[in-house]
């Protein structure tokens, strides 16, 4: 095995771990509820699962990014892109309000809300990747 290509492996792993980082910070940041005192103070299922789907929701279009990249530039440009987009869409869904509202159910633990959550993360995730697959 090549010296090169195993140091190419770790750029492009390295990279993608630190973006997955980087967009469970930000997640946090712009979700309207406190996802990490839900989640490990509170032992909300509902947001636990809304959090969970949200990491494969943007893992999916970073797996299409390390795929269909022609550089380590072209990865990190498209990685960037797709953390953005599931942000984008993360905060518009959390910001519903009246019945439909993702914020007051996920706070109170509701756990259907935090499944369609997930799904809806999910789902944006598969069309994120399909749109970058170039």
């Amino acid at each position: 095995m090549e010296l090169g290509l195993f140091t190419g492996f770790l750029g492009f792993f390295v990279t993608a771990l630190l973006l997955v980082i980087v967009f469970l910070y930000l997640y946090a940041i712009v979700t309207p509820y406190d996802d990490y005192k839900l989640i490990f103070e509170e032992n909300n299922l509902a947001a636990s699962l809304g959090f969970g789907g949200a990491i494969i929701g943007v893992s999916i279009p970073l797996y299409s990014a390390l795929v269909h990249s022609t550089s380590y530039l072209d990865f990190a440009i498209w990685g960037l892109i797709a953390i953005l987009i599931q942000l984008i869409f993360a905060f518009i869904v959390t910001r519903l309000g009246g019945k439909y509202s993702f914020k007051d159910k996920v706070s109170n633990g509701v756990i259907s809300v935090g499944i369609l959550m997930a799904f809806l993360s999910i789902s944006i995730g598969l069309l994120n990747a399909g749109s970058m697959s170039y």
